[in-house]
């Protein structure tokens, strides 16, 4: 197939080009505007207790899961003059929006509620309880605060709330991918033009990344039309679609230019490096793409949308390598390596060309020897500065995503920093309680349950049971219809224990166990809940989806390289690599060092982003892994296979791709730590973990405990079972036929 694909480039080269442009015009057309249809969501599992309960709050009782909060401010007081005369205004504004369910506000005695007046007075707090799910009540909350009455008179007002958050994260996204782009592609050109050579190959790499991300983009804006996407998947989109492209480009071009040295014609170098490293850059995609699909295993929206984004983001990139970059090499001919900035260089600075190093005199196999002279040494001292440094991670606390996500300077963020410090009413605190079905309760046994929860450690308060009639009178909110029989109920309590504390932890538990009368069952939201319900949600599906993973893996590189111990070793490696990203999470993010790089640190991590990070990292390293195993299999099938032919085999390999991983790394590294500049605060913390994956892989893991570790297991490295083996060979000897008939057929034509 992949022969067949480069005689067809050679044949017919401007009419790919053609039509892959086509492609590309569609695939902006429908892809540009995809930000406006994903969702700042996702983080929860819809089938969860709270995720129900939040459903029963909003279609049974008409309460919005989401607030937005405005803060009416004055020197002179908040609930006298001016201040006073605007909070009414905002008020009955609120009160009369038809997707307002409640409001709570100071100036109106009716809604009025204890903490809605700050410490010192000057600033009052109201509250509107907004209906709707993640993705239309941000944007209603966002209608509502722009056309709020402005501030006179030495009054200000803001706007804030979990509502807006959603909304102001969703706005941050956009301005970050436009400065992810303006950073990562202007400084990955011009690292690709040092890589590559010269300014046509440095090129091609954009041109499939183009592709690639524009491809994934229209991806994505399809995907929600049917399905919630998260907006956080385009940043990854954009990353991992400029990042891939590189390495698969600079694989192909590489192994080009390697077949052309060795003396072979243009439509032969063509051909043997589609069969070769198109090979790899297909068992790399496939290797990549299916590590991401099992984020689609989780329930949370937030972590399959990624799992949308990298399986077409990868395939995109492996099909633009595969099938447009061959023809857009035969298409330029001698002009691949022309203006070629490093000979520019040279010429200018009067240096003449560096010759050719012979085989076996780079740097990159004198390493590979010394690392094996030094195998066990080398081997286990690397093993434990991974683990030292990942050591932080055992102490890892989660904590669900709030405002402070947001960078400092938001408007939104300073409105919820000054209800956390200057108001005794924090609902982000409190956890409503939903009785689904209250038949054969009497107001009194509600009552009484409400009593009892108000006496666990920590509630400072719990509203009465809402939503229950009795003889047909209605008790509720005047919003509650009237004149028919409730069937269940909710109450709030309210609670003094901070957040994603022990403290919060056992008051929880305490909740719980408090039991209603008879066969009733009560469901739990809030902040404490929903973050509960997250790590349950990742933790209880984490062994499927490793599970997933590995075995996915295993298999791949069985078929790779016909060996099951290769692959264990792959693995085992792969994990280890992430070991230091993980505990630079825990020590930057959670626990605050380096100044929590520039962003809040609240002494938790969203459980969501180490997986994500896992998912991807994990594909990338494999991503090096098929570069180099691939390349010490073809030495090693090409020699009499003595356990001195292993070393050389790797020392071989290790030189062959060295620089190839390098260089994808290091560009790989540009278009990831470009997310370190995006203002929402787990963005940069996932950008900050997969650099130093990335990084971490294709030098201490790649480089050192590759050739120290398959050193140490000589010829093991190559051993299966018997049965296995006699059957990778029989398919391996078809290919190789294949490939030996149509390198003579091509000969022949020429």
């Amino acid at each position: 197939m992949l022969a067949g694909i480069a005689r067809l480039a050679i044949a017919r080269p401007r009419r790919i080009v053609a039509v892959a442009a086509l492609l590309l015009i569609g695939a902006a057309a429908l892809g540009i505007p995809a930000a406006s249809s994903l969702s700042a969501g996702g983080f929860l599992d819809p089938r969860s207790e709270s995720a129900r309960a939040s459903a029963m709050l909003a279609n049974t009782f008409h309460q919005g899961d989401m607030d937005l909060v405005v803060l009416v401010e004055s020197p002179s007081g908040a609930a006298t003059g001016a201040a006073r005369a605007v909070g009414i205004e905002i008020t009955r504004e609120l009160a009369a929006a038809p997707f307002v369910s409640t409001v709570i506000s100071p100036f109106d005695a009716a809604r009025s509620a204890p903490g809605t007046l700050s410490s010192d007075g000057k600033s009052a707090m109201i509250i509107a309880a907004i209906e709707g799910d993640e993705n239309t009540a941000p944007k209603r909350a966002r209608t509502l605060a722009d056309r709020l009455p402005r501030g006179n008179d030495g009054v200000e007002v803001q706007a804030g709330g979990s509502a807006l958050v959603y909304s102001e994260i969703t706005r941050q996204t956009e301005k970050d991918l436009i400065r992810m782009e303006a950073i990562a592609i202007p400084l990955s050109f011009l690292a690709l033009v040092w890589v590559f050579g010269g300014l046509f190959a440095a090129a091609l790499p954009v041109a499939v990344g183009g592709f690639a991300v524009l491809g994934s983009l229209a991806v994505l804006r399809a995907m929600a039309m049917v399905t919630d996407v998260s907006i956080f998947a385009l940043n990854v989109a954009v990353a991992l679609g400029f990042a891939l492209a590189v390495d698969y480009t600079l694989l192909i071009i590489s192994r080009y230019r390697e077949e052309l040295a060795g003396g072979e014609t243009r439509d032969q170098a063509l051909v043997r490096t589609m069969t070769t490293a198109g090979r790899t850059v297909l068992f790399s995609a496939m290797t990549v793409a299916l590590s991401l699909v099992g984020m689609a295993l989780f329930p949370m929206y937030f972590l399959k949308s990624f799992a949308y984004a990298g399986v077409a983001v990868v395939a995109f990139a492996a099909f633009a390598a595969v099938a447009i970059a061959p023809a857009a090499i035969v298409l330029a001919g001698d002009r691949l390596d022309a203006l070629n900035i490093r000979r520019l260089v040279r010429s200018v600075l009067g240096r003449a060309d560096p010759p050719t190093p012979k085989v076996n005199h780079t740097a990159w196999y004198r390493m590979a020897k010394f690392v094996m002279r030094q195998a066990i040494p080398l081997g286990l001292t690397f093993t434990a500065l991974l683990l030292m440094l990942g050591a932080p991670f055992l102490h890892v606390k989660w904590g669900y995503p709030d405002d402070r996500v947001l960078p400092t300077s938001s408007s939104v963020r300073a409105v919820n920093d000054k209800v956390r410090t200057d108001f005794g009413l924090d609902s982000n605190t409190a956890v409503k309680i939903v009785v689904p079905d209250t038949t054969g309760l009497s107001e009194t046994e509600l009552e009484t349950y409400a009593g009892q929860l108000s006496r666990v450690p920590d509630v400072t308060a719990v509203s009465a049971p809402t939503g229950t009639f009795v003889g047909g009178e209605r008790k509720g909110p005047p919003s509650a219809p009237a004149g028919r029989t409730a069937t269940s109920a909710f109450l709030t309590v309210e609670s003094g224990a901070p957040l994603y504390t022990p403290a919060s932890e056992i008051q929880l538990d305490r909740l719980h166990a408090v039991a209603l009368p008879g066969q009733a069952s009560a469901l739990f939201t809030g902040t404490a809940q929903t973050n509960r319900d997250s790590v349950q949600g990742i933790t209880s599906r984490l062994p499927v989806v490793l599970g997933f993973i590995a075995v996915v893996t295993l298999i791949l590189l069985f078929l790779l390289t016909g060996s099951v111990v290769l692959p264990i070793k792959a693995v085992l490696l792969n994990v280890l690599s992430l070991t230091a990203a993980f505990g630079a999470l825990v020590w930057v993010f959670q626990d605050g060092h380096l100044w929590a790089a520039g962003t809040t640190s609240t002494g938790t991590l969203a459980v969501n982003v180490p997986v994500l990070m896992f998912c991807i990292a994990f594909g990338l390293s494999m991503d090096y892994e098929v570069f180099l195993l691939s390349r010490i299999r073809e030495y090693w099938i090409a020699s009499p296979r003595t356990s001195s032919d292993n070393d050389e085999s790797i020392a071989l390999g290790i030189e062959s791709t060295g620089r190839v991983v390098t260089a994808a790394a290091l560009l790989m590294t540009i278009s990831f730590a470009a997310l370190i500049f995006t203002g929402v605060s787990f963005m940069r913390m996932f950008a900050v973990g997969l650099t130093i994956a990335v990084l971490a892989d294709a030098t201490v893991v790649r480089m050192l405990l590759v050739p120290a570790f398959m050193h140490v297991l000589g010829k093991l490295n190559w051993w299966s079972p018997a049965p296995l083996a006699r059957w990778h060979r029989s398919v391996s000897s078809s290919t190789a036929g294949a490939h030996r008939a149509q390198r003579s057929q091509l000969s022949g034509r020429r």
